[in-house]
């Protein structure tokens, strides 16, 4: 099998592998040509790798799409199970949405950047100075109701099935459970429910590279967001090769010319 990648440090050791910088994609069409599949393009990358170049790419274009954003996020996320989501409103900025927000969200409540990772970007509003301040800074709002959790799990769906989920468990004074915000993993007690929840959520969507944030509240299971990339903190605690975990799929479900 001959592979392309955009993005080596999640490839380490895979065999027939070549590595193309995302902005020479255009100047290296011959290697992509010739590849069986081209891994981890950037979001800019998809239309033309998939519409254009009639490449296969792994993670799927739903994944890598759907995972842009959390707007995207959530939207696709309603779209199969809108029980599982927290109550959220996505708004463009204007003084009537601030309104809006005050109006139908008590403090505190939080508000989200639509692009951010490990925790950074998320804000817990306890006043109106807090809100404006975020909402100055952000053309979109991502507002969602403030559920108390000490922890939250983490899901990897890789390829077609869960390959490895732990607990993320806060334990700072801090509504964050992000692992590079100092949470600590624990792979004990690990709730089956939540998985096939992931399972079946991740399939419905054709995704199959992300890794799910669900929380328990009141005995009720929900989705925060699904990130594509996502940290391997997990995979390296319990020794497991993730690189071979997405190469065994792509054995299974890509056709070598």
């Amino acid at each position: 099998m001959k592979i392309v990648t955009f993005n080596p440090f999640r490839t380490i050791g895979m065999p027939g592998i070549q590595y193309v910088k995302p902005e020479r994609m255009f100047d290296e069409r011959e290697k992509i040509a010739n590849a069986d599949v081209c891994l981890f393009p950037e979001n800019w990358q998809v239309n033309a790798l998939v519409y254009g170049m009639k490449k296969a790419i792994f993670p799927s274009i739903q994944s890598i799409q759907m995972g842009f954003n959390k707007i995207e996020v959530t939207r696709a996320l309603w779209s199969v199970c809108p029980d599982h989501v927290p109550r959220t409103v996505i708004l463009g900025r204007n003084h009537d949405n601030i309104n809006r927000v005050f109006a139908e969200f008590p403090f505190p409540f939080v508000a989200k950047e639509i692009r951010n990772s490990m925790g950074k970007g998320v804000f817990l509003i306890e006043s109106h100075k807090q809100f404006n301040e975020y909402a100055e800074n952000n053309p979109y709002f991502y507002v969602q109701e403030y559920l108390p959790i000490d922890r939250d799990l983490r899901v990897c769906f890789v390829g077609d099935d869960v390959a490895l989920a732990y607990w993320r468990i806060n334990d700072h004074n801090t509504f964050r459970n992000n692992v590079a915000q100092g949470a600590r993993i624990s792979f004990e007690n690990i709730p089956e429910e939540a998985l096939d929840l992931v399972r079946t959520t991740a399939r419905n969507l054709g995704v199959n590279h992300a890794g799910f944030d669900v929380i328990s509240v009141g005995g009720k299971y929900y989705f925060l967001e699904f990130n594509t990339l996502f940290g391997n903190q997990g995979f390296q605690q319990l020794g497991v090769s993730i690189e071979q975990t997405i190469y065994n799929y792509l054995q299974k479900t890509v056709n070598p010319s």
